[in-house]
């Protein structure tokens, strides 16, 4: 019994000896000190990292929601920067429903149902009524990447400017719109996470949130956003279950069948 209870007790110390061991001899880890940027360099650093994305791909959900439209579908996006996209949205078990393509100056739209086309010029109303939300092209761009345009205020100072915690703050008074614009960035690695426009009154008119983030090329990217236009009740909610980004393969490709009837608008 005491040899018993001698082999016991050399195990034990054994296990407790090398978990000491263990626990003085691991070395800590030091998390790397961020540095903290300017306004200037932060808006810079921002503005070069949503043109370093030259091209993007992305297959999710989209879901769309207006005062007369309510839907969602499955979705795959090219863009191809600075001025394309191309959009395919499918139905049940992958059934394809339509394809569109954006142009700066054209768009065409092929609806596979009833195997018809529409193309023509494009303008702001045409682009409403294919994608539902009221947005010009340059920002349909933007919010399909998930991107802040930051292009405007390169050489402005923000109004407002803070660190609280691990964020940047930034608010721009546009006093020639009446607006307010405020960002909420990221310290560590500068993703933008929110952006909202409000009037003078407080009274928010669009707003933008950025979430799930992926980093490919050092630029983060959001797997999820939400764009809400308050004051016309547009919503469009994006989720992404793989994105791409500057890839060679990465290019529109978009065709009419041949016998598809063609309706020039």
């Amino acid at each position: 019994m005491i040899r018993y209870f001698k082999n016991y007790l050399v195990i034990f110390l054994g296990v407790i000896g090398a978990f000491l061991f263990s626990n003085c001899s691991a070395p800590k880890q030091v998390e790397t000190p961020v540095e903290l940027l300017s306004a200037e360099r932060l808006i810079n650093k921002l503005e070069a990292n949503r043109r370093k994305i030259r091209s993007f791909e992305g297959t999710g959900t989209i879901g769309v929601k207006t005062p007369s439209f309510n839907n969602e579908a499955s979705f795959k996006i090219v863009v191809v920067k600075p001025d394309s996209i191309q959009l395919s949205i499918y139905g049940p078990f992958g059934i394809d429903l339509a394809q569109i393509l954006v142009t700066k100056n054209s768009f065409s739209f092929y609806e596979a149902l009833h195997n018809t086309a529409y193309v023509g010029k494009l303008n702001n109303d045409i682009l409403k009524e294919i994608f539902k939300i009221d947005l010009p092209l340059t920002e349909l761009i933007d919010a399909f990447t998930g991107a802040a345009n930051f292009s405007t205020r390169l050489y402005k100072e923000p109004d407002f400017f803070a660190i609280a915690q691990d964020k940047y703050l930034l608010t721009y008074v546009d006093s020639a719109n009446t607006t307010i614009t405020r960002y909420t960035v990221d310290v560590k690695d500068l993703s933008v996470i929110s952006s909202k426009v409000e009037d003078f009154s407080d009274k928010v008119l669009m707003q933008s949130e950025y979430s799930s983030f992926i980093i490919p090329e050092t630029v983060p990217l959001p797997q999820h956003i939400i764009v809400k236009q308050e004051k016309v009740k547009q919503y469009l909610d994006i989720y992404y279950s793989s994105i791409n980004t500057n890839k060679k393969n990465i290019k529109i490709d978009f065709s009419i069948p041949k016998d598809a009837d063609i309706i020039k608008w």
